[in-house]
Formats: structure tokens, sequence, C-alpha cells
């Protein structure tokens, strides 16, 4: 009978950092799970060395609710980004090892393709008008069908996801959590951003025509009512959705958003189970689910919460960009196939570097992507390749309101 002979969690910085959980059976069987907590990766690297991967030697590598089980409910200290996403990893890796013995892909597992791709959204951002212009023509060129839009606001310095100005033809490869002992500090202004957003809209409408499905991100920054100024005054530019358009934890105060704007909303790539979305699914208050795969529990937390999500029309929109490791987006593209209420998938390819150390199976073409057909998740890590990236400290910007210093959501 196969057991879990080998756990080891690998940490890597191909010009970002990334955990890694590689389990391996008895049979010599190996699977990959992705740990990655973006400013906080070595919380969850201890987590799994010291509490989790103890715990797994000698675990059937084929009980893969069980052991979700067991690590969730036999923890005294349930739920929180480093348990879910230590969870995630197992839970991953085991789907991995589950579908090399099968010889088939996860999504065959999942009950095999309900469509042919899955539609990738990519990050258009520039500091103006005519520099994000430009950024959504390369994003076209390159063969996204749809593009989440941010510019800098005038009056303020560098605002979070939004990319520095690049040379024509770099890729667009932009890293909010700087390598510095301390988090970088940014200014805010609420009443200048809901000044400059339409008149971006409008811009961007004009240039490219009402086709376009265009995504925007408020990064909780607003409080009900000013989320909801913003959704109104949206409308008429029919965006796909507006995304953590005020603090996600607030769920009640989604209701005051949804009463007062018909814009799309998705909420949710800060929550890490079922139980943050109950409210909001069960009211309907979104319209789309953005929790991450690797945040959230793994495939079989996100499965089940994919199925109470389609009992209410919500569909998905996992969180992906390159924060997320290639493991990590190869496991919500099997769901991403494989569920009946997809919506969007989010999308930054990974620099050279990463995919160095992470071989991919994964393909983008035409606007879509799909994990491909090879066993398990479709991903290899060159542990070689891994170990000349050492890890180096970075953190995700703090936000302080521009008028007086207040620290502000962001």
């Amino acid at each position: 009978m196969s057991a879990i002979e080998r756990a080891e969690v690998l940490v890597t910085s191909p010009g970002r950092n990334f955990v890694t959980l590689k389990v391996e059976t008895s049979d010599g069987v190996t699977g990959l799970g992705d740990a990655t907590l973006n400013g906080r990766e070595l919380a969850v690297a201890s987590y799994l060395s010291n509490h989790v991967v103890p715990l797994l030697i000698g675990r059937d590598p084929h009980k893969i609710e069980d052991t979700w089980q067991y690590l969730y409910r036999g923890a005294y200290w349930r739920r929180g980004p480093v348990t879910m996403a230590a969870i995630a990893a197992v839970d991953m890796a085991l789907w991995d090892i589950k579908g090399k013995v099968a010889g088939l892909p996860v999504f065959q597992l999942l009950g095999g393709e309900s469509r042919i791709g899955a539609l990738a959204y990519g990050h258009a951002s520039g500091a103006d008008i005519p520099s994000l212009c430009n950024s959504i023509r390369r994003h076209l060129d390159e063969g996204y069908k749809a593009v989440r839009i941010q510019t800098g606001v005038p009056g303020l310095g560098q605002i979070y996801g939004v990319a520095t100005e690049q040379a024509e033809g770099q890729r667009y490869d932009y890293e909010p959590a700087k390598r510095a002992a301390l988090p970088l500090e940014e200014a805010w202004d609420t009443r200048r951003y809901l000044v400059h957003v339409p008149e971006v809209f409008a811009a961007v409408r004009d240039e490219f025509g009402p086709e376009l499905p265009l995504l925007h991100d408020a990064h909780h920054r607003l409080t009900p009512n000013e989320a909801a100024i913003l959704g109104r005054s949206l409308e008429r530019f029919d965006l796909f959705w507006l995304e953590d358009c005020t603090v996600a934890e607030n769920q009640d105060a989604l209701r005051r958003v949804r009463s007062q704007t018909l814009t799309p909303l998705a909420i949710g790539e800060v929550f890490n189970s079922v139980f943050d979305f109950k409210t909001l699914i069960s009211e309907q208050l979104i319209d789309y689910v953005r929790a991450a795969v690797t945040h959230a529990g793994g495939i079989t937390a996100m499965k089940k919460l994919m199925d109470f999500a389609a009992l209410y029309q919500i569909k998905s929109g996992f969180h992906g960009p390159t924060d997320i490791s290639p493991v990590g987006q190869a496991a919500a593209l099997h769901l991403d196939i494989a569920i009946h209420n997809f919506g969007i998938q989010e999308y930054m390819k990974h620099s050279a570097e990463t995919l160095s150390v992470f071989h991919t199976s994964y393909t983008f073409r035409d606007g879509l992507l799909h994990p491909g057909t090879s066993p398990g998740l479709g991903v290899d890590y060159d542990e070689r390749t891994g170990d000349k990236y050492p890890y180096t400290a970075a953190y995700l910007p703090v936000n302080r309101l521009q008028r007086d210093g207040t620290i502000h959501d962001w």
C-alpha cells in the first residue's frame, strides 16, 4: 500500500519569493503544492516544516478529503492565510500525485472539460492615460481578450497596482512586493481617485470601443458609500467587474454597494474559506468569487466553494497574478476547465527566471488558458535551478492618506 514517505518545503526567489511543498510517496511518485503567501512566505514555510510535514509521513496519499479534514479540523486554530495556504499546498500535491498515478490530468478527475479554454484577463496599467492605452495595445497584441485597467492618479506618486514606466516592448512584470527591509509607503487620496477613474474609462472606451471586457480593482480603499458612488459612476462604461470596492471583511457593507449600483462586483482574494463568502454568496451580494486556490484551502475546498456559488449563479474569477506560483496557477486552471460556473481567470505571465525553476505544461492561446493534458497538475520543479535563487525579504506597500499620514486600506 502506498504511503507518504517524504515531504519537503522548497523556497526559491527567481525575481520573487515562492514556497513549494514537494510530497513523495513510497512508490516514488511526487506531487507539488503552492504555499506562497506574498510578503509572509517564511511563516507558511515554517508552519509546513514544523507542524504539517510531520503529520503527513505514513499517511495514504490518495485520501485527499480525509487529509484535508485532518489538517483543518485537527488543529484548534482554524482558518487564516497561513494555515489555509499550508493546507492548500498539501491538497494540491495530493491531487498532483493522484493524477500521476491515474495517468490523467487533474481536470479529468474533477469531471472532465466543461470548456475548451479559460478566458484570461491581463493587467494593463500606466502612470497616465496615454501610457495605459499603450499597455492595453501590448496586451491585445499578446492575445488577451480582456484587460484590467489601472492608472496613476494626478497629484499622487506611485500607486499599488500600477506598473512603473517601461521601455516599448519590454514585458510587464510588476512586482509590488519590494525587496527591502521595510515596506514602501505610498500616499493616497480618495477624492482625487473618484474624480479620475471615470475619466480613464471614458478615454479607454473612446479608444478601444464598447466590446473589449474591462475590469478595475479598487484594492479595498473605499468606504461602502464611496464604493457605491464609484460603481454608479462607472455603470455607463459596462465593466466586466469592479473588484474589491470596499474592505472585504465588512460583508454587510456590500448590501449598501449592491443596492446602489448595477456594476458587477468581485470580492475575495484576501479570503481563506467558504465561511468568508457565506453571506456574500447566499445574499447574492457579489457576482464573482476572487479567492485563490493557493490561499483558500486548495482544489478540494475551492471546488466546494464554487459548487455553493453555483446555486446563486455566481461565477469564478480566481486570483492569479505572479504572486501565485506556476503550481498554484496550474491548480486554478484545472478547476477553471472543470467547473460549470467559470467566469474569468486572472493571468500574468511569469518571468523567464521563474519558468526556469517551474516547468509548466499550461498554454495561453487566443485569449484562452488551458492546463494541458500532462498527468497531475502538469508542473515540474527544477530544484538545482531553484537553489540558485535564495529567499530575499520583500514586502507589499503600506498606504497613508496624503493629507495627514493616517494608515489607510490599500
